[in-house]
């Protein structure tokens, strides 16, 4: 059983910065990518940003120069890092990660049960 557990999100003001976290447990031998994407009400969901396990980085256009994602190989945990927060960033931020449960298998993607982000006054 692989478990992905997201922390972090909450209400903050326009401008305002939040970190969210996610940790990977359960049975993994190796985890590939791991990443954050988001889904705003009536949205589809979308990347926000991604890291594979060699630390090459890939963001969203939108959120470029705003947001940083980091992970702890270690701990198999991934965190994105948000600043100038707006509005329309408002949306649950669901964790990603593509892994294998053996070392002989393929890969499986995983998601977590998501963390509300609310950006408002």
């Amino acid at each position: 059983q692989v478990q992905l557990v997201e922390s972090g999100g909450g209400l903050v003001q326009p401008g305002g910065s939040l970190r969210l976290s996610c940790a990977a447990s359960g049975s993994i031998a190796s985890i590939n990518a791991m990443g954050w994407y988001r889904q705003a009400p009536g949205k589809q969901r979308e990347l926000v940003a991604v890291v594979t396990s060699r630390g090459i980085t890939n963001y969203a256009n939108s959120m470029k120069g705003r947001v940083t994602i980091s992970r702890d190989n270690a701990n198999n945990a991934v965190y994105l890092q948000m600043n100038s927060l707006k509005p329309e960033d408002t949306a649950v931020y669901y964790c990603n990660a593509d892994l294998r449960k053996t070392s002989w298998g393929g890969t499986t993607e995983y998601w977590g049960r998501g963390a509300q982000v609310t950006v408002s006054s």
